[in-house]
């Protein structure tokens, strides 16, 4: 986990996302980079009543002036609050023995842009979505998740005071939760305390949580396995409250063992974790 790569748009997640990422990096002295997050211009635009009308030139302009302002503040924020905490730039590309960051200055519109500049990180830090904001969107999240390729660190709205010391694996028997804990083994190596958490119901043919815990045991990662009732709960709910209930300051989960229009439609544990979790996510698809 040597270079991390976080997302950088006004926001009220933002603060948190850089304290996330920054826990992370000082955690592997790692490399952080800041991309701006630039909107991409569509080629019909929203009228009101009116209905939608053409991207005109003066349209375009006004659209590349905001989107140039908003890129000056948003590496100004970056760049404050790296400052404020000690770090520093980095160099030339060298293995760190500190945290350090840097500042990617042109990206590509629209969110696959933090997808394609995500496949070459360790790690890609976002925020949860917050209802009633426009950012960070659950559209950027995902694009990250399903393209990038790499695992993402969602941080929750307010910034965690510790990252990876008490670990809580939401294990369901899933592909896609063996291939997180696989991303996250950085993490678990590095942990103090790692509960491996089986809920009543949200599960799949696959090896117990039991077998989980052995397995890391032998990498000599402290683990224990755990099971829970979901007593009425949506699967996700019930394996927030487990965790919290277990002092856990960083989950590890699989993304979407069901389908997302089955989520969507039904309600799942990604989709209420993503909705509602307070402490930082790991998670790989």
């Amino acid at each position: 986990m040597r270079t991390i790569l976080i997302p950088i748009e006004e926001s009220p997640v933002l603060p948190s996302m850089m304290e996330t990422a920054l826990l992370a990096a000082r955690r592997f002295n790692a490399y952080i980079e800041g991309l701006h997050v630039r909107p991409a211009l569509p080629g019909v635009v929203a009228a009101g009543a009116a209905g939608l009308v053409a991207a005109t030139p003066d349209l375009v302009e006004s659209f590349e002036k905001q989107d140039r302002e908003r890129g000056v503040r948003a590496k100004a924020l970056f760049q404050e609050f790296m400052r404020a905490k000690g770090v520093a730039q980095a160099g030339a590309p060298a293995p760190e023995t500190h945290p350090s960051w840097g500042w990617i200055e042109d990206s590509a519109p629209g969110d696959d842009a933090l997808a394609h500049r995500g496949r070459a990180f360790d790690l890609v830090v976002v925020g949860r979505p917050v209802k009633g904001h426009a950012t960070p969107a659950m559209g950027t999240l995902e694009a990250a998740l399903f393209e990038a390729g790499r695992p993402l660190l969602i941080a929750p709205p307010k910034g965690p005071a510790a990252l990876g010391n008490n670990v809580t694996i939401a294990w369901n028997g899933s592909t896609e939760t063996a291939r997180t804990i696989a991303f996250a083994m950085p993490f678990l190596l590095r942990a103090q305390k790692v509960t491996v958490l089986t809920v009543e119901g949200a599960w799949v043919p696959g090896p117990s949580g039991a077998e989980i815990a052995a397995n890391l045991q032998r990498n000599g990662i402290p683990a224990t396995s755990v099971e829970a009732a979901a007593g009425g709960r949506n699967p996700g709910e019930a394996m927030l409250a487990e965790a919290t209930k277990h002092g856990a300051d960083l989950m590890v989960k699989g993304a979407y063992t069901q389908s997302r229009l089955r989520q969507m439609i039904f309600g799942g544990a990604t989709s209420h974790i993503l909705a509602h979790t307070e402490l930082p996510v790991f998670m790989a698809h």
